[in-house]
């Protein structure tokens, strides 16, 4: 046996070096502001001496390249230097590129190409990160998770559990937006919280993914409703010259993505996956049965050199069933059983961007519509012959147009601006026991809700003193026809303004301040009471808004390196208060199920500020390195039982203070890459259980756990959560396919994180009828080794 192995090995680094050195890019290069094409370019594989140029119609080509991944750099006299997002190079197939250059009103008479490995925005100088996808393929402990692999960032915190929950700066899970090729999409994770954002599986097939711009803050006026961050997932295109497959065979699922030409001018790119998740769960034993499938596409189709319309989409299909065959189910086992719904829900967003390309601007048109159906249920003790403790169906399907027109003077002004309109069709059919007060209650209400959204925005950018100084200021309004405290523009009016200054070619100083907006969700708005009145509606509830205050400098040693230190501030108004809890549901969200579907009043205040600091490199000595801190705080005003502020700030749910992040990847050579991540997150505020409320019968037998003392609200804390991820990759490059095979493993060292006990119901209190007797399940912890090994095959 050892014989053979040796003899396979031995075959493999043959094959593998006979395959070397036949990879090809080719694309072409063409103006931003009327897509026609620029010859003559000077095109470089980035940190190389291999370049090319671009012919009369702007296509240039490469051949004989490395696999693996590359960056393309360009510069030609009248345009900004320019260098392009990570390619991935293969044997497989041609890697595609087109490459956009924004012209400049400088008078360069001699061309130096000083293109940098991080592209700025001037919209956005400061709280933006721009996530390659060799970082995105490789990240240790992320899996090809993109939620997994922004916690290495500055300003991004997440819960210890397994949740793809994401934080940033202090804010809630329910405070980021989502796009794809500019199509707004309501969620990016499997299971996820309905009115909030998380979830523990990611949808999007990073196969899709060129590039991620990820916002912390200083949002572009052309995207609203955020609080916290935008993620912004730009696409590839199908393949031009062939059909290629991809197959991955991972730990919890495997999946298959096709892309290549429908004809001369359309390509396409088509992706599914299925897990299997269930099978092994349910052979190690675990109480809970999961199942996820997903679907993505994108079709693109140059109709000629002045129009072109992409078709995408994306959908999923979860369903969660309870291991209820399990012989004699230890303690959590049963809590598990006890207090887990059934679920199922399934999602799409399909949408069609048209892009027509005029002498001196570009018009594009958006439309797309998503639609979620959510159903949950639960009967006492699992028991079909019982009573029902839950039982909810809820749709939620929002129609969207937007218009976007941009433009470049010949001043060197950048202008954007549009306007967008939505109309939302909600319903929502609900039956759930309910604490209230020491006793019990019901949510039962049956209501279907429509309105109408509608918003205007615009932004212009200069830049002046030699492009020494960018200035950008944008403003933004949006409102909606759900009641008069939220269908006037003029007071969710969101200007925005930003400023960047080169103090020398290595040193800038950064700033943004603005003010945003983002309508609470779906759920909050159409809660109701049993005579289907909208019980928000008529408590007055209004735009959630901040105000961010963003300072920092920048400094740049090299093209493949840079150091950032940013400050940053946020107040929080107008924020849901729960009125059964007394608290800003800002500290909710993380959790299954659904989010704001509650009685609310926008009465809640807060605060996040803290200092982020960060060291990212492409070639340290080889290793690409990112090295994150934060110092955080975050924080919501002090309520008395009249919902009146006392003064003073509570901690909220995500004042983790102190995140440290480090991570390193290095590729050696046969292929050989490695990765570690050392995450470390200051202990999170909680709140402690009410036993003795929760210890009444009418109160335990609404949820079959206890209930939390918001009356102790955030007055504990956890103690800190620290993890190391390890990843290794080994590729093969064939003459016309290639293999990786990868091990991942998150938390090496089997670090437990802390959390509070849980408890079950031990019987009726012989002494007391009205109360059970309530066993404690002390926890060991949240967190254990979690190995993935995969095999992606692509021909």
């Amino acid at each position: 046996m050892r014989k053979i192995l040796l003899l396979l090995l031995v075959a493999l680094s043959t094959i593998t070096a006979l395959g070397q050195n036949s990879g090809i890019i080719k694309g072409r290069v063409y103006n931003l502001k009327n897509n026609e094409p620029i010859p003559f370019v000077n095109i470089v594989i980035w940190g190389t001496n291999i370049g090319t140029v671009s012919d009369f119609e702007g296509e240039f080509i490469f051949t004989g390249l490395q696999p693996g991944f590359a960056e393309v750099s360009a510069s030609s006299i009248g345009f900004k230097p320019y260098v392009s997002p990570e390619l991935r190079v293969t044997n497989a197939a041609t890697t595609n590129l087109d490459i956009g250059m924004e012209e400049t009103s400088i008078a360069i008479q001699e061309v130096t190409v000083r293109g940098s490995a991080f592209r700025k925005s001037e919209e956005s100088p400061v709280s933006l990160q721009r996530i390659g996808i060799s970082e995105i393929e490789k990240a240790p402990g992320a899996n090809r998770d993109i939620s997994k692999v922004i916690q290495s960032f500055p300003g991004v915190s997440s819960s210890a559990s397994f949740r793809n929950d994401v934080i940033v700066r202090g804010g809630g899970p329910n405070e980021n937006r989502f796009y794809l090729d500019g199509v707004e999409i309501p969620t990016i994770n499997h299971f996820s919280t309905q009115g909030s954002s998380g979830g523990p599986v990611g949808i999007i097939n990073v196969d899709f993914v060129r590039e991620v711009n990820f916002y912390s803050g200083a949002f572009p006026a052309n995207k609203g409703n955020a609080l916290s961050s935008i993620l912004d997932f730009r696409l590839v295109d199908g393949n031009r010259d062939r059909l290629k497959v991809k197959g991955i065979l991972g730990a919890s699922d495997l999946g298959i993505t096709l892309d290549g030409p429908i004809s001369e001018r359309t390509t396409f790119i088509v992706s599914a996956r299925r897990s299997y998740l269930q099978f092994l769960f349910n052979i190690i034993g675990l109480p809970f049965l999961p199942t996820y499938n997903d679907l993505q596409f994108k079709v693109k189709t140059r109709i000629d050199s002045k129009n072109e319309i992409v078709f995408l989409g994306l959908g999923a299909l979860d369903q969660f069933k309870l291991n209820t065959g399990i012989k004699n189910p230890t303690e959590d086992q049963q809590f598990l059983l006890k207090t887990l719904p059934i679920n199922e829900q399934w999602n799409y967003t399909v949408g069609v961007v048209y892009k027509h390309y005029r002498a001196n601007g570009t018009d594009t048109w958006v439309v797309s519509r998503s639609f979620l159906n959510n159903t949950a249920y639960k009967y006492n003790n699992n028991d079909n012959n019982s009573y029902k403790i839950l039982d909810y169906s809820s749709t939620e399907a929002e129609n969207k147009l937007r218009y976007e027109y941009d433009r470049q003077t010949l001043s060197g002004i950048k202008i954007n601006a549009g306007a967008l309109g939505e109309y939302v069709d909600y319903s929502n059919q609900t039956y759930r026991l309910i604490a209230s007060g020491n006793g019990s209650g019901v949510d039962d209400y049956n209501r279907t809700l429509t309105y109408l959204k509608w918003g205007l925005f615009g932004q212009v950018t200069k830049s002046v003193w030699d492009d020494k100084l960018s200035l950008s200021l944008g403003l933004r309004s949006d409102a909606n026809s759900y009641s008069t405290e939220m269908n006037n523009l003029l007071r969710q009016i969101s200007p925005r303004f930003s400023a960047s200054y080169s103090l020398t070619d290595n040193w800038v100083l950064n700033f943004n301040t603005g003010r945003y907006y983002m309508q609470p969700s779906n759920t909050s708005l159409g809660f109701a009471d049993q005579n289907g009145t909208l019980v928000n509606k008529a408590n007055g509830l209004k735009y959630i808004a901040s105000n961010h205050l963003v300072a920092g400098v920048e400094y740049n040693p090299n093209d493949a390196s840079k150091i950032t230190a940013e400050a940053f501030y946020k107040t929080y108004s107008n924020y849901p208060f729960s009125l059964s809890d007394s608290v800003a549901i800002s500290s909710k969200g993380a959790d299954f199920g659904t989010f704001g579907d509650e009685a609310l009043r926008s009465i809640g205040k807060g605060r996040s500020y803290g200092l982020e600091l960060l060291y990212r490199t492409k070639n340290l000595m080889g290793i690409n390195a990112i090295i994150a801190y934060t110092l955080v705080w975050s924080e919501v005003h002090k309520t008395d039982k009249n919902l009146e502020s006392t003064g003073g700030y509570n901690p909220t749910a995500w004042d983790n203070r102190n995140l440290i992040t480090l991570t390193a990847t290095r590729e050696f050579r046969k292929g050989w890459e490695v990765g570690v991540r050392w995450r470390y997150l200051g202990g999170a505020p909680y709140t402690p259980y009410d036993l003795e409320r929760s210890a009444l019968v009418d109160v335990w037998d609404t949820q079959n756990r206890p209930y939390l003392n918001y009356g102790k609200f955030n007055t504990l804390r956890y103690k800190a959560f620290h993890q190391l991820d390890v990843r290794i990759d080994k590729s093969y490059f064939f003459k016309k396919w290639s293999l990786n095979c990868y091990l991942d493993i998150q938390n090496l060292y089997n670090f437990k994180s802390e959390q509070q006990s849980n408890y079950l119901s031990a019987g009726v209190n012989a002494s007391d009828p009205t109360r059970y007797n309530l066993k404690e399940i002390p926890s060991d912890g949240s967190g254990t080794v979690l190995p993935t090994i995969g095999i992606i095959v692509e021909f």
